[in-house]
């Protein structure tokens, strides 16, 4: 947990990140929103709707000796669910059973989580700690999306430390294959429509 008495984003910007922020000038305008408290520290009704929305994720974990790990996560969108202010949970599926992810949390607690949003050209980041729940099933069962076919194994809930959203330089935008879909055939529906309207009226001109 990072100290109370400095702000939050020191989660992320070490002495070491600050000392190059001021080598190459971005320092004095991190340090303006460092002088504001930081990155934000609890879940807002923004990041909540954009949960809301969200179908996939990478969690990111390392090991006891500091070897990173980042492990996909998918699911219906809102398959990350919003529990507190501070906490989130999903359920953790049955996948390929080599549990990466929860040999390094039962050795390092502390987790990040990558949130895209390509079709908005929006990134968030947020950093915490994160344990395995295994045995709750009241709890696991809270977090299954409905009808959705899958096994799972465990929860994982994760304590919010802060986080802290990107601007949209470089994000390429990319749209949901179900979206697409269902644009197509919305036009599809609607050509069909006017070429139907179209034969109508061939057919009562040919009658005149």
């Amino acid at each position: 947990m990072p100290n109370d008495a400095a702000p939050s984003s020191d989660v992320a910007f070490t002495a070491t990140v600050k000392a190059v922020q001021e080598a190459r000038g971005s320092r004095q305008t991190y340090a303006r929103m460092e002088a504001r408290g930081g990155f934000r520290t609890a879940i807002t009704a923004d990041l909540a709707a954009f949960l809301a929305e969200i179908d996939t994720a990478y969690l990111a974990t390392a090991n006891a000796a500091g070897q990173p790990y980042a492990q996909h996560r998918g699911g219906p969108k809102g398959f990350i669910r919003v529990l507190d202010e501070r906490t989130l949970a999903f359920a953790d599926y049955r996948g390929n059973r080599q549990y990466v992810t929860l040999g390094n949390l039962a050795e390092n607690a502390k987790a990040f989580l990558f949130l895209m949003d390509y079709a908005h050209r929006r990134r968030i980041k947020i950093w915490g700690e994160a344990k395995v729940v295994a045995g709750d099933e009241a709890l696991i069962a809270s977090l299954m999306p409905d009808g959705y076919d899958a096994t799972p194994e465990q929860a994982i809930v994760f304590t919010l430390h802060a986080w802290d959203i990107n601007c949209p330089q470089h994000i390429p935008m990319k749209l949901d294959a179900a979206d697409v879909a269902g644009a197509l055939d919305h036009l599809k529906d609607k050509i069909a429509a006017l070429e139907a309207e179209n034969a109508a009226l061939r057919e009562k001109l040919g009658s005149l």
